[in-house]
């Protein structure tokens, strides 16, 4: 590994963690430097990235019991000293992918398929987390870094830039930030916000007196028609929601219904509640969301219901498998 693709890494593994505004400043001075180092940094940041989502991947099968969302966070967050020996291993592999991706990364497009998540470095130095069966179109300009959010959700880690902003737009719903960490996903009549970090702004543009701001913990959901929108306080929920980045689905007093159009949204294999009185019943719990088969039979369980299976799906309800 080159000496800058060292230095690229340690500083990764230095941003993991909050720094101050004098370390910040001392990083922007490096990063802006030299082109190399922007480079260095876009690789070191995707070897990082993925390198999560191996590990979370690698222990998906052991992710069924009960969990508190503190200690989900907690563990996300590895030790600098073991990431940055493995980081840096696979930054050094991953040299040529990553710098074509850096060359075009003024704009882009990123579609996922159905149960792909991928995570992003932006030229930026911002981080786009993709969901499930998603896409994001990226335009980097001097005055202005917009994402489309075209399909489907999105989790953005945003560099500060006070002097360029980021504006996140959900058809007609627009969602700015300078600095923080915000989910967007797209929904029949609008779109949800979740804040993790900072503060952000979302607005109808058809309606751009009502303005709602968002600071970490809050979630909304912007609708596409003008109308008051409620913005509530619920940490716990807002991290619930997103445990898709680790490849979760946590349920907490979500109905069957709830359950399982989370679930299909990751699978090709469909569920389906055969009786529809069983839709409303409440469940808890953490799974994998690659594992509908698991979850089936922990509601057989928990329910006392029959389920079967065929190729293309599992039904919930009925011994039947020619529903």
């Amino acid at each position: 590994m080159s000496r800058i693709d060292e230095e690229a890494t340690r500083w990764v593994a230095r941003l993991s963690h909050e720094v101050g505004a004098e370390v910040r400043a001392e990083f922007d001075a490096w990063h802006d430097a030299d082109p190399r180092h922007q480079g260095a940094y876009l690789r070191a940041e995707a070897a990082w990235t993925m390198l999560d989502r191996a590990e979370v991947m690698a222990h998906g099968d052991t992710l069924l019991a009960r969990r508190a969302l503190a200690e989900k966070v907690k563990r996300h967050r590895a030790s600098v000293s073991r990431r940055y020996v493995m980081g840096g291993a696979v930054a050094a592999s991953l040299t040529g992918a990553v710098a074509v991706g850096y060359v075009l990364a003024n704009r882009l497009s990123v579609a996922t398929g159905v149960g792909e998540l991928r995570s992003i470095p932006l030229k930026d130095r911002s981080i786009a987390s993709v969901n499930t069966d998603s896409q994001i179109d990226v335009d980097m300009t001097p005055q202005i870094r917009h994402v489309a959010l075209v399909k489907g959700e999105a989790w953005f880690e945003v560099a500060k830039n006070p002097a360029v902003p980021f504006v996140v737009s959900a058809g007609d719903i627009r969602v700015r930030a300078v600095g923080t960490a915000f989910s967007v996903r797209r929904r029949e009549g609008g779109a949800d916000v979740l804040v993790t970090e900072g503060t952000v702004e979302a607005w109808n543009v058809n309606d751009k007196d009502k303005r709602v701001t968002l600071t970490a913990g809050h979630e909304a959901f912007v609708p596409v028609t003008p109308e008051t929108v409620e913005v509530t306080y619920r940490p716990e929920e807002v991290e619930r929601k997103l445990a898709w980045r680790e490849r979760e689905i946590v349920l907490n007093s979500e109905t069957l219904a709830e359950a399982v159009a989370e679930f299909n949204r990751y699978n090709s294999r469909q569920i389906v509640i055969a009786d529809p009185a069983l839709g409303a019943q409440k469940l808890v719990g953490c799974l994998h969301v690659a594992q509908p088969e698991t979850f089936a039979r922990a509601v057989q369980t928990a329910l006392n219901v029959p389920v079967s299976e065929t190729d293309d799906r599992i039904i919930i309800g009925t011994a039947s498998a020619s529903l």
